[in-house]
């Protein structure tokens, strides 16, 4: 068996070496019984019968349902194969375990073993048999299917159809692609001194590559570039260097002649672009080997100056493997999407089709999500579909499950599928348990497919992490995934969710969603998104399941089973998640009998304490218990789990220490203890080496020595707050801590407390913080309410060239500030509570005109003496910034800078700036402290909005004691927030608001009592939120002022003075959301009033304390989330258990006390 090797399309390495391991310690434990390791051996031929020709099966599934049925077995008997060897290496790991606690002699070790034998001799025998006949009878059905071995280099045979396309478009028009042809069309007629480039269009299939690049090689404009020669080559799926280069030949000269050799080939082909400025087109590549493409590019090179190769490929690595450029293609936009559809579904009909076939078709053009060819496929498909009914079934078809002769989709896909490598068809397949549309967590699917061991690393190179983020790239690069912006998430488009599904079948179920179908029994893999768990249906067998978790439970979930009985369902689950289960208390004992489990989720639950029996799940490799708000300790045998490489621990409040123990676990690779309650967290920890910890904060404790400098030990990761400064006695524990070594340490905030102290060493401050130099990878930085006169040098010279954020608070002592405006990546800036600063000079921007290049938000705020802001030399300054702030800074004079890309400007109780309103800005917030007003202010009796730039889109005007009318004579097109606050003698607000305002979506009027109604003529069509607080008055006029608008759907309503609200015909029916906050007087609801609101689905209720019961009929049934927050006798009649209302909302979904 040594030389014999798996392609991995089924059996992954960690089976392999998983039963090479066996069968070495099986040589120690049976000795003379040879049997048992033969069967081992067996087991392996077995496998690799079905192995090899699972990659001609992975393609003939998608035509030959035979072959189909014979790969879900195939995989199910894998899985068989695989719960077998899981069984044996517990039980030879736990007869260890037990060996080494009980610092074995030979006499209990002997025993041990004897114990062994009779467990594989009693339990795993007859079930290996098994399990190699059904390989058997597997590996003759191959035959007679004619399935054929691969290559097992993990990609496809090559030896399936391809699609081959031409250099002719399709279709005359492109939809939806103006901006990508323009793209390449100037980059090859741009002149250039290379004699080759290269130029990839990447995105998945479906796209719209080859239909962009169709149409660039027939445009017009492509003959200003002058190309000799033009070609047009569909690359063959095997990317073979004489294949390849033999196509491209037969397209130039028409030959056909195929016996002549790569050599030949390569000369007749320098000989046609020698000294030719030619474009050569290569359709549709996947190989991602530079050793494949440099041959192939040999007689490329000789082509004349300015000659292009444009290449469609579904991955970034192969654009990376021909050293191209690359231009990635987008979903198409809405607008497009529609004529896309409506091209192939109505084909130009005449007369116009009917509004209610237009109606459906726009659902289902949203359900394609902006693919081209779904768009195609789909009006193409509803053309030939006259009835209505008929489009009303496929818009509500969940899965559209179309065969090849309807749709070019899933061929479309299924190369993509096909060319995979083994490992990630698994990893992909494996998402099947996600809903359509839903964003998962990068982290997350990590560890879920560690737990499930498709992260294969032989070698040991690289730490799980490392090889899940490669996984996670490379489906992200074929396509597979896309990515969200801060790139912690992922999304697949809804045709691969119906791809992954299709591949794994009963393998992945989402419980309520999918219907087993297929072969019985089968699946391993579940979850659920309902907010109940009601059971597992008679056709799954619980005893078979890998994964059991829920998915979408941020409003948490009940268990219809008690969790002793459904631990009881498992024997072979490896991924187990009760993450916020409502109503579990108590971790059953049961949980020991788990052995299989590799994770373990029970985050979000409200127990004290774990049982000691957790420490039999000596299999156990990730533990989540984030967010257990009443954990106070763990068992004190955890170090018994000696596979533990995850452990979180975030926001576990009341757990104040961990064991002592902890130190014991060798394999640990992370330890999460963000906003835990663990206070001595550095202690013994330094002794596991490969250890990355992440916590939010150390206290500095004055009476213990040692506690500081530990943290110098540790691998800290993410972002850390280290308070209480003030109590290290020697600066230099302070260096000991080597701060400047943590590479991985990304966010620091740095915090002294003098409250009490009568003592305040000045000198001592700054060389600690001298001392506690970051590394240079630091990216956010804190410094607060350091005492010192200056800061550190690290922080004056420039040496954080990564950071992008940085505050600085209540250093009450520092009269200059640093040289800021030099740090290249700084975007976010707060600088507050600066006592001994009087002036700002070019010192601060660095003494450069273009400081602050990155800078997109500023914050100063409690400079009391501040007077001067010198920025007169450094006109090129804060050229990106969006948001200013600036606050409490009364003796600050002059002008600002000039912000020429503010969109957002505040300005608080700065009574002496001048020249605010001149800027350009999107966002304004005039204020004052109605305590400290100046005259100014004081006479401010109407606010002209026209004063304003039309740009503006958000306005907050607040505290003006004597303001009376806003006025506006002339169209805002862009203010879409408006908020009014603090104004008592306002008495009317801007007159024709529907029409002078028509993009307002927020309003928001507080304590401005004496307002009585909206303007002559209504309000703004688009108004979609409403916060109205002690102006009860205009809650009155607001069903009048909307009209008949349906747009209004949220509406906020506080300090109502009436005992019942809401009077019947008072508010707008349109609403879907009313919120009732801060309301003393409020003694009961009026049901006829909430009644009449069908649209209604959320009602939340604040601050009323004399809110004594709901409405005696109930709530209304439309009613989906209903919310109590400080209502206290409301709150108490609500209660599930003996609440005198809880019959009255036990239906809604969603409730929260």
């Amino acid at each position: 068996m040594a030389a014999e090797m798996f392609t991995g399309a089924l059996v992954s390495t960690f089976v392999e070496s998983t039963i090479d391991t066996l069968a070495s310690r099986f040589a120690h434990i049976f000795r003379a019984r040879k049997h048992h390791k033969k069967q081992l051996s067996h087991l392996k031929t077995k496998l690799l019968a079905i192995d090899v020709v699972a990659f001609d099966a992975e393609q003939k599934q998608f035509t030959d349902p035979r072959v189909r049925d014979w790969l879900l077995r195939a995989k199910d008997a894998v899985f068989d194969a695989e719960d077998l060897l899981d069984e044996i290496d517990y039980e030879l790991s736990k007869s260890q375990e037990e060996a080494d606690s009980q610092s074995a002699t030979k006499k209990v070790w002997n025993s041990l073993k004897s114990s062994f034998v009779s467990f594989f001799k009693n339990e795993i025998e007859s079930m290996m048999e098994q399990v190699i006949e059904d390989l058997e009878d597997l590996a003759n059905k191959s035959n007679i299917l004619g399935l054929e071995k691969g290559a097992g280099v993990g990609v496809g045979s090559g030896s399936g159809s391809k699609l081959a396309h031409t250099s002719l478009p399709n279709e005359s028009v492109i939809f939806g692609r103006d901006d990508d042809k323009e793209f390449v069309l100037n980059w090859l007629t741009l002149d250039t001194h290379k004699n080759l480039s290269i130029l990839s269009i990447v995105g998945m299939g479906g796209m719209g590559k080859t239909s962009l690049a169709q149409h660039v090689f027939n445009d017009p404009r492509l003959e200003e570039a002058n190309f000799h020669t033009k070609v047009w080559v569909s690359v063959p799926q095997e990317f073979d260097v004489l294949k390849v280069s033999r196509t491209i030949l037969d397209t130039i000269t028409g030959s056909t002649d195929h016996s002549i050799q790569l050599e030949v080939i390569q000369k007749r082909l320098k000989e046609e672009f020698m000294g030719k400025k030619f474009l050569l087109v290569l359709d549709d590549v996947w190989n991602e080997r530079p050793s494949k493409w440099e041959a192939v590019q040999k007689p490329l090179v000789f082509g004349g100056q300015g000659s292009r190769i444009l290449v469609t490929t579904r991955s970034e690595k192969v654009a990376v493997t021909m050293r191209s450029e690359k231009r990635l293609l987008q979903v198409l936009k809405r607008d497009y999407c529609w004529e896309l559809f409506a091209k192939h579904a109505f084909q130009n009909a005449n007369p116009q089709p009917d509004s209610d076939f237009i109606e459906i078709g726009k659902k289902i053009v949203e359900k394609c999500n902006g693919l081209p060819l779904a768009l195609k496929t789909m009006g193409s498909l509803l053309y030939n579909k006259s009835s209505l009914s008929e489009w009303e079934s496929i818009m509500k078809s969940e899965i559209w499950d179309f065969s090849e002769n309807e749709s070019d989709i899933l061929p479309a896909l299924r190369l993509s599928y096909f060319h995979l490598p083994s490992h990630l068809k698994k990893c992909f397949a494996f998402c099947a348990l996600f809903p359509k549309g839903y964003w998962f967590d990068k982290e997350w699917l990590i560890q879920l497919w560690m737990a499930q061991n498709f992260l294969e690393n032989p070698l040991q190179k690289k730490s799980p992490k490392e090889v899940g983020e490669e996984y996670c790239n490379d489906l992200l690069s074929w396509s597979f995934f896309q990515q969200s912006r801060d790139e912690e998430e992922f999304i697949m488009h809804d045709l691969l969710n119906d791809l992954a599904k299709y591949v794994c079948e009963d393998i992945c179920i989402r419980l309520g969603v999918d219907e087993p179908k297929g072969i019985p029994k089968t699946t391993r893999h579940c979850s659920f998104s309902d907010s109940g768990f009601d059971g597992f249906g008679s056709s799954i067998d619980t005893q078979k399941l890998h994964t059991f978790t829920p998915i979408h439970q941020d409003f948490g979930w009940d268990c219809k089973m008690s969790i002793d009985d459904l631990f009881s369902r498992f024997k072979l689950i490896r991924v187990l998640s009760l993450y916020n289960c409502r109503g579990l208390r108590e971790v059953p004992k049961s949980i020991g009998n788990l052995k299989h489990l590799c994770s373990l989720n029970l985050s979000w639950i409200f127990v004290k304490k774990l049982p000691d029996s957790i420490s039999l799940l000596y299999k156990l490799q990730i533990l989540q218990l984030n967010y257990c708000l009443k954990l106070e300790e763990l068992p004190s045998s955890l170090h018994q789990l000696d596979k533990l490489q995850i452990l979180q621990l975030n926001y576990c409040e009341n757990l104040k220490e961990l064991p002592s123990c902890l130190y014991q676990l060798d394999n640990l690779r992370r330890l999460d203890l963000e906003g835990s309650g663990v206070q001595n967290v550095a202690a013994h920890l330094g002794k596991l080496k490969n250890l990355q910890v992440t916590m939010s904060s150390f206290h500095v404790e004055k009476s213990k020595e040692n506690n500081f400098q530990q943290l110098g030990e540790l691998d800290l990761h993410g972002s850390l707050t280290i308070d209480d400064l003030q109590n290290i006695e020697n600066p230099s524990y302070a260096l000991e801590v080597d701060l400047n070594n943590k590479p991985h340490l990304v966010g620091l905030q740095l915090e002294w407390n003098f409250i009490g102290s009568s003592s305040v060493d000045s000198e001592k401050a700054e060389d600690v913080i001298e001392n506690l130099r970051p590394s240079k990878y630091l990216k956010k930085l804190s410094i607060r309410n350091y005492i010192g006169k200056h800061f550190p040098d690290w922080l004056l010279h420039n040496s954080l060239p990564n950071l992008v954020s940085l505050e600085l608070e209540g250093c009450e002592s520092c009269q200059r500030l640093p040289p800021l405006g030099l740090l290249p990546f700084l975007n976010y800036l707060k600088i507050s509570g600066f006592d001994e600063t009087v002036s700002i000079d070019a010192d601060f921007h660095g003494n450069n005109s273009s400081s602050f290049k990155s800078l997109d938000t500023l914050y100063f705020s409690d400079m009391r003496q501040w007077e001067k802001w010198d920025c007169q030399a450094v006109t090129g300054s804060f050229p990106c910034l969006e948001v200013f702030s600036i606050e409490n800074c009364p003796k600050l004079k002059g002008h600002l800078p000039k912000f020429v890309a503010l969109k957002t400007l505040r300005v608080v109780d700065c009574e002496q700036l001048e020249a605010l309103i001149s800027l350009r800005v999107e966002e304004l917030s005039v204020c004052s402290d109605l305590e400290s007003i100046s005259d100014d202010y004081v006479s401010l009796r109407i606010f002209p909005l026209d004063f304003f730039p039309t740009t503006l889109r958000t306005l907050e005007l607040s505290g003006f004691p004597n303001l009376q009318m806003i006025s506006q004579n002339h169209v805002q097109n862009h203010l879409e927030y408006l908020t009014i606050k603090e104004c008592p003698k306002l008495e009317s607000l801007p007159a024709n608001m529907h029409m002078l305002l028509p993009s307002l979506r927020y309003l928001t009027i507080k304590e401005c009592p004496r307002l009585e109604s909206f303007s002559d003529g209504g309000l703004p069509l688009n108004l979609k939120f409403i916060t109205l607080k002690n102006c009860f008055r205009l809650v009155g006029s607001l069903k009048r002022a909307l009209g008949d608008s349906p747009s209004l759907t949220t509406l906020s309503i506080g300090k109502v003075e009436a005992e019942c609200f809401p009077d019947e015909g008072l508010l707008p029916l349109s609403l879907t959301q009313l919120i009732i906050n801060d309301c003393p007087n409020l003694k009961k609801l009026n049901y006829k009033g909430l009644l009449e609101l069908s649209s209604l689905e959320q009602l939340r209720l604040w601050e009323c304390p004399n809110l004594q019961c709901l409405p005696e009929e109930g709530l209304p049934k439309s009613i989906s989330l209903f919310e109590i927050s400080n209502c206290p006798l409301l709150k108490q009649r609500c209660h599930k258990e003996g609440g005198e209302d809880w019959e009255k909302i036990s239906h809604i979904p969603h409730v929260f006390l």
